[in-house]
């Protein structure tokens, strides 16, 4: 009876420690994040990608987390360089509910494309486990550089996307 009982003890001893280090083992998990994204040389100007759009391997972005309340910054990461396909992967760890995060661009490696697109100069993302969203993987929008002259090509490009208003960012010789 006495081996019996003690057999039971010890049995459900390590069945609660490994329950423990599980839920100990999650709730490391879910603080930690990856951030990925893109970064493009915008050759006809229009602040999107396109066909014609280029990678961009060498670009300088971060990922800056700031307080909502106080405008404090939370997180700041290094400055990260693209790979040669013009991506990149930033790891966070902890939770930042509490924050805005931002990637940024912070500088471009060609001189005929460092332009940053006004819309697209930072991507949101999402860096907390208390939201819904399931997954340590975050995706941030892409960003892009604009070259300083629109490529030839253009014009079709865009024209066969359905986009006509062209003269304010490709000027009249290209419509």
């Amino acid at each position: 009876m006495a081996k019996a009982s003690l057999i039971i003890l010890v049995s459900l001893a390590i069945c609660m420690s490994s329950s423990l280090s599980l839920v100990n083992g999650a709730a490391s998990d879910a603080n930690k994040f990856t951030v990925l994204g893109h970064v493009y040389c915008d050759t006809c100007r229009v602040e999107f990608e396109t066909s014609l759009s280029e990678p961009l391997p060498g670009a300088a972005v971060k990922l800056e987390c700031k307080n909502r309340t106080d405008e404090k910054i939370t997180f700041q990461s290094p400055e990260i360089t693209t790979d040669n396909l013009g991506d990149y992967e930033i790891d966070v760890t902890g939770d930042y509910e509490d924050s805005d995060c931002d990637v940024t661009l912070v500088k471009s490696p060609r001189a005929d494309c460092n332009d940053p697109t006004e819309a697209w100069r930072k991507a949101r993302v999402v860096l907390t486990a208390l939201d819904g969203v399931t997954g340590q993987i975050r995706f941030a929008n892409n960003l892009g550089f604009k070259k300083k002259d629109a490529v030839p090509g253009c014009k079709k490009v865009l024209t066969d996307m359905g986009y006509f208003e062209l003269k304010d960012e490709l000027g009249s010789e290209f419509v």
